[in-house]
């Protein structure tokens, strides 16, 4: 889906993976390539089964994955680890360069894995595009969130009616409050109404809609009766209304512009071609790091709960 500056990028999953096998694969075996919008679900660089992400690298900028439902298996080159979903959140600052994979396991043998959530890449800006690698994890039980009139709003990232998301990592765009970051999820329930109010960073703050679920919304008087991107005036109210008869799920995000040339090749942004080529060759002798994991799609046991392994230390939610 189209972003505006500081974001990148911003992908919807949505998956309806059958039950799982004995190892947690699908039936589909994959082919390393398989983003078919057409299907149930997609197996994407994943193998032999197993969906997901393998092991690939980053430089200059971070992810948000933001999950609504299912399970992602989080490794890297520092040796973080991860098993998160249901609603957690993750920040990785891929900085100065990161190798990770994020794979799909199926837990559940007896019934569907869905699974549903946003990727989202925020830039970072020149003096921070080096930076070391950070990784932050939050527990659905600890995300933000705030309720109105059939309305739910998480608040993944930033500030919104007086309540704060938990921080992201350090360097992240978004740490910094001037840089008026946020991101939302809107759940509007049918036959309600809700008005987003404006950004506190007004006009200098960029705002877009991502209507990603339901059957149809009203936004500014404006029905929109399929799914869409909607830039708004972030100086404005923004008035939302659900007049259909099943749920609607809008994504915000908002953000004050970087402002810098964009030069991005893969899995690579930076601010010219020639910190691409650099990217590219330093990858080449260093790998960043190296991969300290058996396999290059790693998947760690049906038992296993979600925890976070950061810096050597594991933990895991409170309600674990």
């Amino acid at each position: 889906m189209a972003t505006r500056d500081p974001f990148l990028f911003c992908v919807y999953h949505r998956d309806e993976y059958p039950a799982g096998d004995e190892k947690m694969r699908a039936p589909r075996r994959g082919n390393g390539a398989d983003f078919d919008p057409r299907a149930p679900y997609r197996m994407y660089h994943g193998r032999d089964g197993f969906a997901g992400f393998p092991s690939h690298p980053h430089r200059g900028f971070e992810t948000i994955t933001a999950t609504m439902k299912g399970t992602i298996d989080h490794a890297d080159s520092q040796g973080c680890a991860g098993r998160y979903g249901d609603g957690d959140l993750q920040y990785m600052t891929a900085g100065a360069g990161i190798v990770h994979g994020e794979m799909f396991p199926l837990r559940r043998a007896d019934g569907p894995n869905t699974l549903q959530l946003f990727q989202i890449w925020l830039n970072l800006p020149a003096k921070d595009k080096m930076v070391e690698p950070a990784f932050v994890m939050h527990w659905s039980e600890d995300v933000k969130k705030k309720t109105y009139d059939g309305v739910e709003v998480t608040i993944w990232t930033g500030e919104y009616d007086g309540v704060n998301a938990l921080k992201p990592t350090p360097n992240s765009w978004a740490a910094n409050p001037e840089n008026d970051v946020g991101v939302y999820l809107l759940r509007i329930q049918p036959g309600a109404s809700f008005t987003l109010n404006p950004a506190k960073g007004g006009t200098s703050t960029n705002r877009s809609l991502y209507f990603v679920e339901g059957a149809s919304v009203e936004v500014c008087g404006q029905l929109l009766d399929q799914k869409a991107v909607l830039d708004v005036d972030a100086s404005r109210d923004v008035p939302l209304t659900n007049n259909s008869d099943v749920e609607v799920i809008v994504l915000v995000l908002q953000g004050k512009p970087i402002g810098e040339p964009v030069a991005q090749h893969g899995p690579f942004v930076m601010n010219s071609r020639q910190e691409i080529e650099q990217a590219f060759a330093d990858y080449r002798s260093t790998r960043f790091g190296g991969w300290p994991w058996d396999d290059d799609a790693v998947v760690f046991p049906r038992e296993k709960g979600r925890f976070a392994l950061v810096n050597g230390v594991e933990s895991v939610p409170k309600t674990a």
